[in-house]
């Protein structure tokens, strides 16, 4: 899974500050590379209230 904030339709919204990948790169610039391991991981830490949800919404393609 590629997350770039800077495709997300959330993105300088509320919902943009309470995502988990907001907290992971919050010194990092660019897209995120997760396995599929890791988004597992971050679902299960989610779904347990210990992380934020991903809160991705891919931005619509024009064209």
């Amino acid at each position: 899974m590629l997350i770039d904030c800077g495709e997300c339709a959330m993105e300088h919204t509320p919902a943009c500050h309470d995502c988990v990948v907001a907290h992971v790169l919050s010194e990092i610039l660019g897209p995120l590379e997760v396995d599929a391991e890791s988004v597992a991981a971050l679902e299960v830490l989610a779904d347990a209230g210990l992380v934020p949800e991903l809160r991705l919404v891919p931005r619509a393609v024009n064209g």
